[in-house]
């Protein structure tokens, strides 16, 4: 039996709570997926493509789960949060002891946790990977809390993950401002979250590609090639993570070093929801509101281009501006502290002809529509996924577009449920791409649901 099927066979414990919702309506439908791909500890993105625990994926889970299921919701996050390494990272993936290791590349053995991620701290007693993803896990810990504050308090569960979560931001901040102006790096695409974007192929084109033959590609089994990120792509992800693990997980000494503007707009977000946390807690917050606010400041400085009329990804180790406009450089629209100006152009921007939001599109492709490199099926080349419509409903919103933050609120959950609940879909068409049943996509669906009027999208800052 493989380890979908030993997965799928295991007796899933059922919500406590009773829906509010008839059977076959979108809310029902989206509690259901993620009823089928809970594990007993922590939910799979899928049951078939992705069988483990990923990182930012649990976060925007325990987002939707809080509104009908609130201590799994806790417990979804206190999984991630106890695969922690030693240095404080969180590992981008955590995985499930009885799947085989051929169900998922790159498995445990490739990653070697326990024995090349010793220095670093790794847990010994659960096999993790080694890079990290973006930091979402301290805004959905607040918004957890806030969906039940007695049994968030009975439970002691700010308590409980602030310092793991606080451990998590020192890491970045400290181990990860690989170019000096006070922003983080990400070390191999897959920790941006948006894995083969045209952002990442200029730095990506001066690393060798790992040789085809030493390693098998699981995921294009469970979906159509051309929805995946190409052969020679995925070389050079080896390579990269290859390199990392056999320098035991030391940082800052890779060929591929980026600072990107979604990654550190994510973490100034949770870093005004740990000043939330820490007042919570009897503790101030005006440190961390403070470091917020910094970042906040360097992103404009280092990342913003108002010729693009976004923010580019720059290249730590050639200093230089990727001139790409990829969905990444919208993303700091969440920021309660950005420039006026700056925020009218990302509206600008986004509702422009490059995104084409309500006039060509109704969710924010991935990548620019007029770029050279677009493509509506391919990954992260030009699909609409939605967190990332999620994220930008709530940077609309903090900005005062009610109007756009409408529409998304409305598209979102419609072509989330048309879809079956797609990983990602075609912008101009939402035509399911990669897996269906995905965890986050129902998700943050029961999220926007429940929020009808939108409350929570200011509560971050």
């Amino acid at each position: 039996m493989d380890g979908t099927a030993q997965l799928t066979a295991r007796p899933v414990r059922a919500f406590a709570y009773d829906p509010s919702s008839a059977p076959g309506t979108p809310h029902a439908r989206a509690v259901a997926v993620l009823d089928a791909n809970w594990t007993g500890t922590s939910t799979v993105p899928s049951r078939g493509l992705y069988p483990h625990q990923w990182s930012w994926d649990s976060a925007f889970i325990a987002i939707g789960l809080r509104h009908v299921a609130p201590l799994r919701a806790q417990t979804e996050l206190e999984t991630l949060l106890a695969a922690q390494w030693g240095d404080g990272r969180v590992p981008h993936i955590v995985f499930h002891p009885s799947v085989p290791l051929d169900a998922y590349f790159p498995s445990p053995d490739f990653w070697r946790s326990t024995t090349a991620g010793r220095t670093a701290g790794a847990p010994r007693t659960v096999q993790t990977s080694g890079i990290v993803q973006p930091p979402v896990h301290a805004l959905a810990a607040w918004l957890v809390h806030r969906a039940d504050p007695a049994l968030s308090r009975a439970r002691g569960f700010l308590a409980r993950v602030y310092p793991r979560l606080a451990a998590w931001h020192r890491y970045l901040l400290h181990r990860r401002d690989l170019g000096g102006g006070g922003l983080v790096s990400v070390v191999h695409p897959w920790e941006q979250g948006m894995d083969n974007s045209p952002c990442w192929d200029a730095p990506l084109s001066r690393v060798a590609p790992a040789p085809a033959r030493s390693f098998r590609r699981a995921d294009l089994a469970h979906g159509a090639p051309e929805d995946r990120p190409t052969d020679l792509d995925y070389g050079r992800y080896v390579r990269l993570a290859a390199d990392y693990r056999d320098g035991e997980y030391r940082d800052g000494r890779g060929a591929f070093a980026v600072e990107d503007p979604s990654f550190n707009a994510l973490l100034a977000v949770s870093e005004h929801a740990l000043a939330r946390i820490a007042r919570e807690l009897g503790a101030t917050g005006t440190a961390r509101h403070a470091r917020a606010e910094r970042l906040t400041a360097a992103l404009v400085e280092r990342l913003w281009d108002p010729a693009y009329g976004l923010f580019l990804c720059r290249d730590v180790l050639t200093g230089e501006a990727v001139p790409e406009r990829g969905v990444t450089g919208l993303v700091p629209l969440l920021l309660p502290g950005l420039p006026r100006e700056v925020a009218r152009a990302l509206v600008g921007t986004l509702t422009g002809p490059h995104f084409g939001l309500g006039t060509s599109t109704r969710l924010v492709p991935s990548h620019d529509l007029l770029g050279e490199t677009f493509d509506p099926h391919r990954y992260w080349r030009g699909p609409a996924w939605f967190n990332t419509g999620w994220l930008l409903e709530r940077g609309l919103r903090l900005h005062g577009e009610r109007a756009h933050a409408d529409a998304l609120r409305t598209a979102v959950p419609e072509l989330a449920a048309a879809s079956d609940f797609a990983e990602y879909v075609d912008p101009y068409t939402g035509e399911a791409c990669g897996a269906t049943g995905f965890g986050w996509t129902a998700a943050l669906t029961l999220d926007l649901l429940h929020d009808a009027s939108g409350e929570d999208a200011a509560l971050h800052g």
